[in-house]
């Protein structure tokens, strides 16, 4: 199932028009001489036969005379429709232009605007209205899927219910995953579930793309996820799937439920704190302290923040930290104030870093009644990463590591120019949305940022090739240390505390060949460990030249 699929999917070879309107087979007027003799192509296109490597620079002339990114986010969604290995192509080949024009943070607005821009479909929709008859829908789509990437669009980054709209994420998600890591895009299958909307704003919008009802909840709720995770795994056998911005109350059941039925894990959760904990082993590569030794406050307490917790706690325990001890380095500020054991309101997941403590009523106050080593700013409400918080951490610290991880910018809790200029250059700085070099005091400061990209694509691909039957919490973690190892001293001397992302590529094949390996040695694989798991993963990678 998982062997690289053929350019048409095993069907016979379209010709003419049917080939020219086909993105996955279609190579416009890159077609050669002999291609277009032989697929009954002549007439259709103009004589001059133009290299990829031409068509590739005029893409992006066209690309860069477009000020607005919404405007380049649907030329580029155009070309995907129409030249797909051409567009995988300029994806590759310019990572550092265009990741932040198909993701974060182009693509928030994408979906806030979604209808408004909707070209042509690409996934499925399974709305509410299809119970009974999911598993007919997921036959519908022509390809063996390898990986699907799902969201209800109930949390969307930090710009809450956008609905259906929400499709923009798992079509962004798996360009990345081709692009990233090589996932073959017929492997790829972005699917959302309109299960309704709460967003008064989408619903009384005319060019809403999805159903007009409030959202499903319950037992209502539960089945159609059960019909869906049932039937995808049915129709599409040892089928990764990742769950994609999902709300608190649903994402962190869904994956206890799910993690040890089917090969299964939560981008939000579990993604984000693997790029999280590499970006921390890669600050203490610069600082020398001890990883067991950090004292870590979260900004949030939701998926991002307990996912990234949970995984430091596992990373201590691996160094010798009793459990309660590893616990005890995290701590979390919510709306009402710092998370602690006396309070009330708390949720489920808050409860193992509700610690004893009096009540702290704000960020600023909990900084210096705890004195932490790191803030990590999850909760998704801009500048809340203020002068005062920043200087205070540069009081108590002489490296402070600084985590803004919100996004898209609008909900960055603080940019980088402010990160260093505030702690007078001594921040150890990663970001959630991209943001320039900054000069400071006559060095230049290269900010990166901690993007999960770094992380699922990797993640997924060598779930893919040792046919794992599940992802463990282990593998998000040799992922972290992977990615950690792979920055090099030049990237630290200049502040980067990730790899310059063009080099995303070779790092995904690394942490893919890392959880490959884990698969293997824990008896999660579903075939025989290859003699060199590393090769075996770049020779399943995707190459979108022709």
């Amino acid at each position: 199932m998982y062997e690289k699929p053929n350019a048409n999917g095993n069907q016979p070879m379209p010709s003419g028009l049917a080939l020219l309107r086909d993105p996955a087979l279609n190579r416009g007027t890159g077609f050669t001489e002999a291609e277009r003799e032989k697929y009954n192509l002549r007439g259709f296109l103009p004589p001059h036969v133009h290299n990829q490597d031409e068509q590739a620079v005029r893409v992006l002339a066209r690309l860069r005379l477009l000020a607005d990114p919404l405007e380049k986010f649907v030329a580029l969604n155009a070309l995907h429709d129409r030249n797909e290995s051409l567009f995988f192509r300029v994806l590759c080949d310019n990572i550092d232009e265009m990741q932040p024009l198909v993701y974060t943070p182009t693509v928030g607005l994408a979906c806030q605007k979604f209808g408004h821009i909707f070209q042509r479909p690409r996934g499925l929709f399974i709305g509410a209205n299809d119970r009974g008859r999911i598993a007919q829908l997921l036959r519908n789509w022509p390809y063996q899927a390898g990986i699907i990437v799902v969201t209800d669009g109930e949390r969307i980054l930090g710009l809450g219910d956008l609905g259906a709209n929400g499709m923009g994420i798992p079509v962004g998600k798996l360009s990345l995953y081709t692009a990233c890591a090589g996932v073959h895009p017929q492997l790829c299958l972005p699917v959302t579930l309109d299960v309704g909307c709460n967003n008064a704003a989408m619903l009384e919008d005319p060019f809403y793309v999805g159903l007009r009802q409030r959202r499903l909840t319950g037992v209502a709720y539960d089945e159609l996820l059960d019909e869906f995770i049932t039937a995808a795994s049915e129709v599409f056998p040892g089928v990764v799937i990742q769950f994609e911005d999902f709300a608190n109350q649903n994402a962190f059941r869904l994956l206890k439920k799910y993690r040890d039925r089917i090969c299964t894990f939560n981008d939000d959760i579990q993604g984000t704190a693997a790029v999280a904990l590499a970006g921390i082993l890669s600050a203490l590569r610069i600082t020398g302290a001890k990883f067991t030794e950090q004292k870590l406050l979260f900004l949030g307490a939701g998926e991002a923040a307990t996912g990234i917790a949970d995984l430091v706690v596992s990373a201590m325990i691996a160094q010798g930290l009793a459990e309660s001890a590893a616990r005890q380095r995290c701590w979390a500020v919510d709306s009402r104030g710092l998370v602690v054991k006396s309070r009330t309101d708390l949720a489920e997941h808050k409860l193992p870093y509700a610690h004893e403590h009096a009540p702290v009523g704000d960020l600023l106050s909990a900084i210096k009644t705890l004195k932490p080593t790191a803030i990590i700013g999850v909760a998704a409400v801009g500048g809340t990463f203020t002068q005062e918080v920043l200087e205070e951490m540069a009081r108590i610290n002489e490296r402070p590591i600084v985590f803004a991880l919100s996004n898209p910018t609008s909900q960055a809790e603080c940019n980088a120019e402010e990160a260093y200029r505030w702690t007078k250059g001594r921040a150890l700085f990663a970001c959630g949305s991209p943001f320039d070099p900054v000069k400071y005091e006559g060095k230049t400061y290269v900010p990166r940022q901690g993007n999960n990209s770094y992380i699922f694509p990797g993640v997924g691909l060598g779930a893919i090739v040792s046919r794992a039957r599940r992802i463990t919490d282990e593998m998000f973690m040799v992922a972290a240390r992977t990615l950690a190892q792979l920055v090099t001293e030049s990237d630290l001397e200049q502040g980067s505390l990730y790899p310059a992302l063009p080099r995303i590529r070779e790092v995904s094949a690394h942490i893919a060949a890392a959880v490959a390996e884990t698969a293997y040695k824990n008896g999660l694989a579903g075939k025989p460990r290859s003699a060199d798991v590393l090769a075996d993963v770049r020779s399943q990678m995707f190459d979108p030249r022709y």
